[in-house]
């Protein structure tokens, strides 16, 4: 593996762990959309400090990106605060318009410039270890710089402002009551969300930005209920994502920034289909396991019912079920299996009995009906 190749592999899992943490907080929200409008509307404060600035280098567009990214959460609200909209639909209005307005400027005055359509979409991780910086002596990728110390940022953050974070996420109305500003947490969390998109920007480009912090945070969601594990899976995933969709990239000599975006994707499927809990497999398993307990059920209570009468010998047996329970044969026999296993019935010859431990659980069935 060649120096270029760990470094481009360095600067995507910087801005995969970067844009990870500010993403939990985005889908515990459900303000996942934003992220999409903040990673467009930067690219408006990137092209107005440019004009002020004359320079692409300058560290203060940082500043004049995460401007307009606040902008962008500012006029959304505004729109919602008037009751005509709902907030999809005025995050919808508000990017579209600083997005385009952007673009417009750019192809009207910047058409020799570096910055275009393309490189604003997808972005060129390719490029990262020939943009390079001098920090004591050593030379680094210009992306390793600014997605470190923005990660390094973001944590510090999350970890100063952790309860006040979590509070405001999950009860803005207690956060308020105990003397926080909801209002406050957001619009700090919306910075950094901006200021993590602008870092991103110029190496991965939005596409890629949003991806990483809805993708792996909404797959970490799927696989825990603590907010802390989910801060780590996140990173994780989106990581892992990174790496992945690099060497993908390689092997089908593709865009990068795409193949690492669907790789987040199908981390997020995965996610979705295995995860213990909220997965569709295991909700698949738990209606299957739940159905044939309700079975079980059933039968005890059937049993119980009809135990002591003149017509045990006639209803209590394995053939009488599929006319009584509407049962086919096979479902019939699958469960009377299942209840021998738990040890609720015997089965003697076609005659089903009730044990000691079926009769007292048919009974607690009975009462709580």
């Amino acid at each position: 593996m060649t120096q270029s190749q760990i470094e481009i592999q360095v600067v995507a899992a910087l801005v995969a762990a970067a844009c990870a943490i500010p993403g939990v907080f985005l889908v515990l929200r459900r303000s996942a959309l934003i992220s999409d409008a903040i990673s467009h509307t930067v690219l408006l404060g990137i092209v107005i400090g440019f004009m002020l600035l004359g320079d692409i280098e300058n560290p203060l567009l940082i500043v004049f990106a995460a401007g307009a990214g606040v902008l962008t959460v500012t006029l959304s609200e505004l729109l919602l605060k008037t009751r005509r909209v709902r907030e999809d639909a005025a995050i919808g209005l508000v990017f579209p318009a600083l997005f385009s307005i952007a673009v417009i400027i750019i192809t009207q005055n910047f058409g020799s410039i570096h910055i275009d359509v393309d490189a604003v979409l997808l972005g060129e991780l390719a490029f990262a270890p020939f943009n390079r910086v001098d920090i004591i002596g050593s030379s680094l990728p210009r992306g390793v710089v600014v997605m470190g110390i923005i990660l390094i940022a973001n944590l510090i953050a999350v970890a100063v402002f952790y309860k006040e974070l979590k509070l405001a996420t999950f009860d803005a109305g207690l956060a308020a009551a105990l003397g926080f500003s909801p209002a406050l947490i957001h619009y700090g969390l919306m910075t950094s969300v901006s200021v993590t998109a602008v870092g991103a920007f110029d190496h991965v480009g939005s596409i890629l930005v949003i991806a990483l912090m809805i993708a792996p945070p909404a797959a970490a969601y799927l696989l825990t209920d603590r907010l802390a594990r989910m801060i780590a899976y996140s990173a994780l995933i989106g990581i892992a994502a990174a790496i992945s969709g690099y060497w993908i990239a390689r092997a089908l000599n593709v865009n990068i920034s795409g193949a690492m975006a669907t790789m987040t994707g199908i981390f997020f499927v995965a996610a979705l289909m295995f995860a213990p809990e909220r997965g569709l497999i295991a909700q698949v398993i738990r209606r299957k396991r739940r159905g044939e307990r309700f079975a079980v059920e059933m039968l005890l209570v059937h049993l119980r019912r009809h135990e002591g009468t003149s017509d045990e010998e006639t209803e209590n047996t394995l053939g009488h079920l599929t006319d009584e329970l509407n049962w086919s044969p096979r479902y019939a026999h699958q469960t009377v299996k299942r209840a021998q296993r738990n040890g609720y019935v015997q089965l003697v010859s076609d005659a089903l009995r009730l044990t000691d431990q079926g009769r007292t659980m048919a009974s607690t069935l009975l009462a709580v009906r």
